[in-house]
Parts: C-alpha cells; sequence; structure tokens
C-alpha cells in the first residue's frame, strides 16, 4: 500500500483496537466474531482509521479471553476459521485499512500441544524443557521454586502430581514458555511466517517485557520507592524487561522484512524509564511500542509535558515515533479515569479509581485528550468504544465478571470486564445492533440500559457528539500537512494550558488549568472539544488553530 520513498504507514498511523469478543456478533451467539468485524468494516473506514489491531483470536479454551492459546496457527471456532480470517484481511485491505492481530509469545495454554506432551512424558523429559518445570524447595519440595507472584494473584507456580512445579506469570492455564529453548524461536518465527504469507500487517506483541527470564530464577526482592522530584531509575527485575529479551525480536523483525509492504510490530512492553521503552523500538529490533507512561498520566498538565517530552527524545534518539494511547482492554476507560478530582492509583498495568466519578466531567476531559493524542507527532491507538464517549461499566453485579483476576484475588480486584462489556451500535435496548436482529443469546456481558445514548446510531449526525468529533478530527489529521509523524514546539502559555505548534501553521491547545484561556488572535479554529466562545478556551477544553507566524517558546 505504501509507495516508494514513503514514510512507512505505521510512524502515522490511527489503529483501532478490535477486542473481538465485544465489538460485533456476526453469528447470533451473544459473541463477537470475524463476520462481525467485517460487516463493521464499512463503519471503520467512515470514522477514518488506518488499521486495526485485533486481540487473539487463535484457538484458545478461552481460559484468559483468547490470551492461553492452544493452537497459533488455527482460528478458534467461537470467531470463526483461517478462511474467514483471510477474507477479513482481504475486505480490510479493500477498504484502505490495515490489520495486525494480537500474538501471545510469552505463554500458551495448558491445552497446547507441547504442553499435554511435556505432562505427559513426566520429569526431566526433554518435553518440559520448553516451559519453565522446576522441583520445588522444601524437604518435600512443597514449597514453590521461588517467591514469584501471577500478575492475576496469588502465587506464579503450580504444583502437578508428580511432583514438579510449573511458572505462570497469569493464570495457572497459561504456562510460561521457557525461551532459552530452540523449539520456541523456530515455532514462534514459523507462526509469524504464517500469517504474513495469508496478508496481516503486523502483529501486536503480548507482554513483549516478559519473555525472558533471569538465569537461576533469583527471588524478587523490594523495589525501593521513587523519590519524589527525581527521575525514575531502572531496577533490574528476574522476569520482567531483561536485555536478552532485544535478541528474540532482533530475529523477528528479519522475518517481518523478509515479507513487502511495511510489515511491523508493535510492542507492549512495560518499562521502567523512557530509555528502556526506546530499546524496543532500535532499527533492528521491533517498529514501535505502546507508550503506557502517557496512558497511566494522570489529568496535569505539567505531568503531560513531561511525558510528551521523554517519550518524542527517548524515541526520536534511535528514530522510532512515539505511540498514543488512552485506552485498552486490561484498564479502566479513560473517561471514567478523568472523571474523578484524584488521579487515581497505578500499580504497574493496574488502575485503582480515587473518589466519586463525575461523568461530565470525564467526558469534557476525555474529548480535551483526544485532541491532544491525535494532534502529537507519531500514531495513535484508538480503542473500540472511545470514539463513543463509552464509561467504565463500574456496577457489573459478581455474577457476571469472567476475569480471571476477579477469582485469583478472591473477588479484590473486579478485573477488567469493566472496559469489555460489547459495543452499543443501534436500536433503544440491549443487544443495541451487537449481535442480529432474530438473536436469542444475550450478549457474553450486560449492557448498560441508558447505553441506548451512546449507540452510533444515535451519535451519527450529532455535531455534539463524540462520534462526530473523532470522524472530524481523524479527517482532519487525514488532510492536513502538519499532523501524523514529525516533530512539535512548545509555545509559552501560564501554567495549566498546553500548547504547542507543528508546521505548517497548525497549534493544539488544551487548558486544564482552572482560568479560560485566550486564545490568539490572528487564530482560526479548525475543530474544538467544545464550542469556543468569544475567542476564549474553557476548562477542561481543546482546540486545533491554523495560526501564522507563531514563535516557539525557548527551550
Amino acid at each position: 500500500m505504501s509507495q516508494p520513498n514513503e514514510a512507512p504507514w505505521w510512524r502515522s498511523a490511527v489503529i483501532y483496537q478490535v477486542y473481538i469478543r465485544s465489538f460485533a456478533d456476526g453469528n447470533g451467539d451473544g459473541v463477537g466474531d470475524i463476520a462481525g468485524i467485517r460487516s463493521r468494516l464499512p463503519y471503520l473506514k467512515s470514522l477514518g482509521v488506518d488499521a486495526i489491531w485485533i486481540n487473539p483470536w487463535f484457538k484458545s479454551p478461552q481460559a484468559d479471553h483468547g490470551y492461553d492459546v492452544s493452537d497459533y496457527r488455527a482460528i478458534d471456532e467461537l470467531f470463526g476459521t483461517v478462511a474467514e480470517a483471510e477474507q477479513l484481511v482481504a475486505e480490510a485491505h479493500q477498504h484502505g485499512i490495515r490489520v495486525v492481530p494480537d500474538i501471545v509469545p510469552n505463554h500458551t495454554s495448558d491445552q497446547h500441544a507441547w504442553f499435554r506432551a511435556a505432562l505427559a512424558a513426566g520429569p526431566g523429559s526433554p518435553e518440559r524443557e520448553r516451559y519453565i518445570f522446576r522441583p520445588g524447595l522444601g524437604p518435600d519440595g512443597t514449597l514453590p521454586p521461588n517467591n514469584w507472584v501471577s500478575e492475576f494473584g496469588g502465587p506464579a507456580w503450580t504444583r502437578l502430581p508428580d511432583g514438579d512445579w510449573y511458572l505462570h506469570l497469569f493464570a495457572p492455564e497459561q504456562p510460561d514458555l521457557d525461551w532459552n529453548h530452540p523449539d520456541v524461536h523456530a515455532e514462534f518465527e514459523d507462526v509469524l511466517r504464517f500469517w504474513f504469507g495469508r496478508g496481516v500487517d503486523g502483529f501486536r506483541v503480548d507482554v513483549a517485557h516478559g519473555l525472558v527470564k533471569a538465569p537461576g530464577l533469583p527471588d524478587l526482592t523490594p523495589r525501593p520507592d521513587p523519590v519524589p522530584g527525581e527521575p525514575r531509575r531502572h531496577v533490574d527485575h528476574p522476569h520482567w524487561d531483561r536485555d536478552e529479551v532485544h535478541d528474540i525480536f532482533r530475529a523477528w523483525r528479519k522475518v517481518a522484512d523478509e515479507f513487502p509492504g511495511d510489515r511491523c510490530f508493535v510492542a507492549e512492553a512495560w518499562a521502567d524509564t523512557p530509555e528502556r521503552l526506546a530499546a524496543y523500538v532500535r532499527a533492528d529490533t521491533l517498529h514501535t511500542a505502546f507508550n503506557f507512561d502517557f496512558l497511566t498520566a494522570s489529568w496535569d498538565a505539567e505531568e503531560l509535558r513531561t511525558v510528551v517530552d521523554d517519550s518524542l527524545a527517548m524515541l526520536g534518539a534511535v528514530g522510532a515515533p512515539a505511540t498514543w494511547v488512552l485506552s485498552n482492554h486490561d484498564v479502566v476507560r479513560h473517561p471514567s479515569r478523568y472523571g474523578r478530582r484524584g488521579a487515581g492509583h497505578w500499580a504497574g498495568a493496574r488502575y485503582a479509581p480515587d473518589g466519586p466519578l463525575d461523568p461530565a466531567l470525564g467526558i469534557r476531559r476525555a474529548r480535551a485528550a483526544a485532541l491532544l493524542s491525535l494532534a502529537l507527532p507519531g500514531s495513535v491507538y484508538v480503542y473500540q468504544g472511545e470514539e463513543l464517549g463509552l464509561p467504565e461499566v463500574e456496577d457489573l453485579p459478581e455474577s457476571v465478571r469472567q476475569d480471571p483476576m476477579w477469582e485469583r484475588t478472591g473477588h479484590t480486584d473486579p478485573g477488567r470486564d469493566g472496559c469489555r462489556v460489547p459495543l452499543p451500535w443501534s436500536g433503544r435496548r440491549t443487544p443495541f445492533g451487537f449481535s442480529p436482529d432474530e438473536a436469542t443469546a444475550e450478549p457474553w456481558l450486560p449492557q448498560p440500559a441508558g447505553w441506548h445514548e451512546l449507540t452510533v446510531e444515535a451519535q451519527t449526525g450529532d455535531p455534539a457528539s463524540v462520534l462526530e468529533l473523532y470522524r472530524a478530527a481523524l479527517r482532519l489529521r487525514r488532510a492536513h500537512p502538519a499532523l501524523g509523524d514529525g516533530t512539535l514546539a512548545w509555545l509559552d502559555t501560564p501554567p495549566g494550558v498546553l500548547a504547542f505548534r507543528r508546521d505548517p501553521g497548525f497549534v493544539c491547545v488544551v487548558n486544564l488549568s482552572a482560568a479560560p484561556y485566550p486564545l490568539p488572535g490572528d487564530s482560526r479554529v479548525l475543530l474544538g472539544s467544545a464550542p469556543v466562545e468569544d475567542g476564549v478556551l474553557g476548562t477542561d477544553h481543546a482546540v486545533w488553530l491554523e495560526i501564522q507566524d507563531v514563535q516557539p517558546s525557548t527551550p
């Protein structure tokens, strides 16, 4: 799709995240599928996105909704077939939309043929060397091999009846692979070729920072608390962000380069510092990485500017574009994060709200954040439903929760179901067009009754809607020569106001202060998150301006 001498598409793309279970149900069973995605391609084209990232669609027992893969070369029957996946890729390309599936290399399902063979072969067998099996500690081996804990709660080890323990940094149904084994390297490189050969345009790499474990599997030690006002420092960790992981991705980059058409990878990599994140996207490794510092930043002008500056500096130093992400399938939706006066509490990828929700405040800030992220240099990820202003569903009944976090934490962590509720497309009552009209099955998670006001149908044509704001922003982003990849220059503003110029002639202003902000008199409003009255930008609003002869501030 790219022409010779054009910049690769992924440097400027707007990528729409499709959480396949919750996007669109084509066969009426209450679960989203490939047929549903295919039916909504015209919508995605009208929205103006460049690509879709699809959460795992591989064959899976669904213990973690697809992140427990039993066959990487098959599509789970819940979602469709390989032939349907190939049809989706072809049809998406006809609409000018690229397709980027998820790949899960840190672990497999416990139903994967390799793990089943390992269980059957017993302790000390070659089959067990593809995973991380260890004897236990203590006189009878009844204690785990070390003190590592699962991201889903509880210990990261499960003991088998034969006495061996196996590692799972997530659920017990997701045993970790041992990336010291050559079979693991060869298998995943072959899987990449299998799907690249079927036309996919790249992969999102799940837990890219977790593949390599420290020799000897040493115990976790307490991490020092960050010192306020001091830069973050990298702290060596026995199973996150090991330096050796980059050799794996250098080999993957060579595989991607075997195929035409700017195939790309995006890393889900949680790193202590921007410098550590930049290591994943050097010229010979992965292409891009999610910017979780931006996602986890609070609604504070100084913090956001620092994140933007650090991201652009560190990623630019290795020639990689930045990515900007507000929400995804693992975190509380940003209108519900921004809709609280407190910043909330982050523990790695987990977020806990702080204080009561003000929905109006949340959506006002979310609209402004959309214009901010879409104006920054680089690529942008849009999580399905954020273009509708969907909030987190915080009152799901306990009886319907399905995230393994809920059970593994003894019902203390509600998990991620609240950001995964199926999308509302049309109509006045559930399933709001998510399933066909004749469907009898309920959506796999219940939709709030009030979402009839947030459907695509209800918002289409309403100039005040979040959907039309996104459509307008994406049209302008595609058309304006200043937007996409590139650079920015900050402008002088009072505290609490962010303003930057992108040449030629584009300025983004975001007012996070408590006071109205007068806009430059020689500017013309291209798009605002809310109406601009009398040339003044209100609190928690953003605006895109066409402007001339503005001098950037002194660095």
